[in-house]
């Protein structure tokens, strides 16, 4: 064997598992490690959407968003419930607004109760307006900020007491709008009013008196996050009161003048009065 040739110490590893000694044998190679960990200080290795937790979340939200619509449609039940027990006393105290005298009647065999069901289901809306409006607020809360749930908050009660301020002037109006629609008789023309007509007259005006009594709170919360400033509702007040004597007109039925004309000056006044709290808010 000749002297100079030199036997190595050790053979080559194989084990290239870790990628390391791969690494340490070629310079040019970059640990997979160095990948996963850049250096510090050095720019930071973007990291893919987790798509799983994505969509678990927008899960999450129809799951939460199902619950609040579970718990709203239970208190229009239990409402309903109540509103059907004591539905004679509720058709009698609908039909005190109506003339002395006038009677109204049925022609159909099923009318007493369907209009026990229409009266019950528009009770129960009206007794479950808390529980509903605080479904919304539970469902809409987790997306605000802290000082935006401060500054809307208040705005809660305020909209129950817009509902219930809204449903007192339909009923207070009632007669007026009755007595208007009745005085077009003649000797010729005797009303034959049926009671499925006028409890649906009735429960149209109310639902829309109390819901559009909430223009204001829906002025103020677009005024909270910034979509309208008390200066630009200024300069649209020519459109708002178109706006507001269309949808006066279309919302309450009958045909009468007096029913769209207080809706829609009270709904001009709430305007003018909500530009003045939008403007002291300094928005």
């Amino acid at each position: 064997m000749d002297d100079d040739q030199e036997t190595p110490s050790s053979a080559p590893s194989d084990d290239t598992s870790d990628g390391r000694s791969v690494v340490a044998a070629d310079p040019s190679l970059v640990s997979i490690d160095a990948v996963a960990s850049p250096a510090p200080g050095g720019p930071a290795v973007a990291s893919v959407p987790n798509e799983p937790a994505l969509a678990m979340s927008l899960v999450d939200h129809l799951a939460e968003l199902r619950n609040r619509i579970v718990w709203s449609l239970l208190a229009i039940v239990v409402g309903a419930v109540a509103g059907f027990v004591t539905g004679e006393q509720i058709i009698r105290f609908l039909s005190l607004p109506l003339p002395s005298g006038l009677t109204l009647y049925y022609n159909g065999i099923g009318d007493p109760f369907a209009i026990r069901i229409r009266i019950a289901l528009v009770a129960g809306v009206i007794l479950a307006m808390p529980v509903i409006l605080w479904q919304v607020w539970r469902f809409v809360a987790p997306g605000l900020t802290a000082t935006e749930r401060r500054a809307i908050l208040p705005w809660i009660p305020a909209a129950l007491v817009f509902f219930t301020v809204g449903v007192s002037i339909a009923y207070v109006i009632l007669p007026f709008a009755a007595a208007f629609l009745l005085a077009f008789q003649t000797p010729d023309l005797k009303p034959l009013l049926t009671a499925r007509e006028y409890f649906d007259f009735v429960s149209t005006m109310f639902l829309a008196f109390g819901l559009l009594m909430e223009f204001p709170i829906l002025l103020v919360g677009l005024s909270r996050v910034g979509i309208v400033t008390s200066e630009r509702l200024r300069r649209s007040r020519r459109l708002i009161v178109l706006v507001i004597s269309v949808f006066a007109a279309i919302a309450t039925p009958g045909g009468d003048i007096v029913s769209p004309l207080v809706l829609g000056v009270t709904l001009y006044v709430l305007f003018e009065g909500t530009i003045v709290v939008i403007r002291r808010s300094g928005r």
